[in-house]
């Protein structure tokens, strides 16, 4: 695997080392030994898959408060997607700072979102699968969101929202009472 960091501290974009034949292709996507080495989150604790039928399709911005929150490995499996973290630890140095990145299946590269991330995507093509591997289990009471269009965070997504949940389109903006 290829750790790439993002600007934002603790996120990376990992992209597949191939080893490639006649056959075609072998990667790992994930090993506990190399995210400790890169000082991420080994944990797998869920898995889970997002399938999403209209190109246009929002989802986010999602995450955790703690204690339980949680690291997440998001890769594309079929389509594409815009995938966008925002850091919302207070005390960090890229506090609300945000990161887009395009996660395809014909790419295969992923993106680690560490603990204290909202995580949120946009499919890009219809029919597009997303394969989240967690850290921690999922905790519904404490499952937090702010609103995808935010003006402070000022998220471009590139793309015109279609689909979106209730859920998701009346979170409020991004406050850190959120956190609590």
């Amino acid at each position: 695997m290829i750790f790439k960091e993002t600007n934002l501290q603790g996120a990376f974009v990992i992209e597949l080392q191939r080893i490639e034949d006649e056959r075609g292709f072998f990667a790992r996507t994930f090993c506990q030994n190399e995210f400790r080495e890169h000082g991420l989150n080994p944990n797998l604790a869920q898995c889970n898959i997002s399938y999403n039928k209209t190109k246009g399709t929002l989802r986010g911005m999602h995450f955790q408060a703690a204690p339980h929150q949680e690291a997440k490995l998001v890769r594309c499996t079929q389509g594409a997607i815009r995938d966008v973290i925002v850091d919302i630890r207070p005390d960090s140095p890229t506090y609300l700072g945000h990161f887009p990145v395009d996660l395809t299946a014909e790419v295969h590269n992923a993106l680690y979102v560490p603990e204290g991330f909202a995580h949120g995507f946009l499919t890009l093509e219809p029919d597009t699968y997303v394969f989240y591997q967690m850290s921690e289990f999922h905790a519904p009471g404490f499952a937090r969101g702010f609103h995808w269009d935010d003006p402070a965070i000022g998220i471009e997504w590139g793309s015109e929202v279609k689909v979106i949940s209730e859920r998701d389109a009346n979170y409020p903006d991004y406050s850190d009472d959120l956190l609590k």
